[in-house]
């Protein structure tokens, strides 16, 4: 489309598509159909089960209706079923007719029923080689869906965190298979492995510094940040409000990822990893940024000694953040954290996402800058990271 005078291919860089509900046993043999994640009647509900455990309800995962209202997140995600939702919500088909009519080129999807960073089949399955099939059954899928859509829509694969060996080899199958990026929880500890701070995460690391893959981390993408999305509203706020609240904090969740990463030497030892913070917004960054420094002057200098750069300087060599409500302070946000480490995005079709007219919203969120620096956002730094 054309933005202002030159022609661009817009980005989004933060969707999600709701799993069909044959994911996994359209994939299996007759023998195995039954031991798959499959959705069922319990009582009186449609949820995805698998060994007798409930995975997630399966819902439509928005707030997006087949007449293409929106409404709010309480009825959306607890009393809609996938009849329910618009059709683009998990038909990949229809979402590619849904960006034709707004003008996106491409779009980034990240799951919901398994997780956002994939730890929620991590939760009820305990075999792990039973567990790493079904995440590569997702990730088999998904590279259909990339594949059939004419690489418009470009799911980031998601790694099995629990196992530093497993993640490599994944790494390097997803790859093969064309994918731009990966997936990763933020808090592989849950899940037995250790924090990423570690050293032992390095092959992965490396792995994915040579083959180009950024690592990306979606807010809520570990236990550890779903537990704390549910405690840091007070018991006694309303259902919808709890639901704001704790949308608003997870956002400080991502925040944790950054500091933690970037004060573990992990980005001076491999210099050219990406790394994505997605959903998150961006206007935190400053000063999470500017209190790292101060902080770590304060109590670490040690550390700052040992590392290549200050903590700040990081984000703008190796970072990326995704924006889509923010407009009050975006021309000042830009400017500090760096034009070339902010991706438009859309979140379709959760409950926050810009809809139906999303470029006319972001045109709006980024009145006060300048005409090159609105079309690296919609579209030239996720064009060059993502290689398309």
């Amino acid at each position: 489309m054309n933005w202002n005078g030159e022609e661009i291919r817009v980005i989004d860089s933060d969707t999600h598509l709701t799993e069909p509900h044959d994911l996994w046993t359209a994939q299996a043999p007759a023998s195995l159909k039954d031991k798959m994640p499959h959705v069922a009647d319990v009582d009186g509900e449609a949820q995805w089960v698998i060994g007798g455990e409930i995975l997630g309800r399966a819902g439509g995962g928005g707030v997006i209706g087949r007449d293409g209202s929106k409404i709010n997140a309480q009825k959306g995600l607890f009393e809609w079923t996938i009849d329910d939702i618009h059709e683009g919500a998990y038909n990949p088909k229809v979402r590619v007719e849904m960006m034709d009519e707004m003008d996106i080129y491409a779009e980034v999807l990240y799951p919901n029923v398994i997780g956002l960073g994939g730890q929620g089949i991590s939760e009820v399955v305990t075999d792990l080689p039973f567990r790493l099939s079904l995440l590569q059954m997702y990730n088999d899928h998904m590279s259909g869906v990339q594949e059939g859509s004419g690489t418009r829509l470009l799911p980031m694969g998601v790694l099995p965190s629990w196992s530093v060996d497993a993640c490599v080899a994944e790494a390097e199958r997803l790859h093969k298979m064309g994918f731009r990026g990966v997936n990763m929880t933020s808090d592989p500890q849950d899940l037995g492995a250790p924090d990423l701070a570690s050293p032992a995460w390095d092959p992965l690391w490396a792995t994915c510094s040579s083959l180009g893959l950024p690592v990306h981390f979606h807010i809520g993408a570990s236990l550890t940040t779903m537990n704390f999305y549910g405690s840091y509203p007070w018991p006694s706020q309303q259902q919808d409000v709890a639901l704001g609240i704790g949308g608003t904090m997870l956002f400080i969740g991502n925040a944790r990822v950054v500091v933690n990463v970037i004060c573990s030497g992990l980005l001076d030892r491999f210099p050219d990893l990406k790394m994505v913070s997605v959903e998150s917004g961006c206007g935190w960054i400053p000063f999470i940024l500017e209190t790292l420094d101060y902080e770590m002057e304060e109590n670490a200098p040690q550390l700052l000694s040992e590392l290549a750069l200050r903590p700040s300087e990081y984000f703008k060599r190796q970072f990326y953040a995704t924006t889509w409500f923010e407009r009050k302070h975006l021309p000042e946000t830009v400017a500090a954290v760096g034009e070339d480490n902010i991706m438009f995005e859309t979140d379709f079709p959760h409950p926050t996402c810009i809809f139906p007219h999303p470029l006319k919203t972001a045109a709006q969120n980024m009145e006060g800058l300048s005409d090159e620096v609105q079309r690296k956002i919609l579209s030239h730094n996720a064009v060059k990271l993502y290689r398309l």
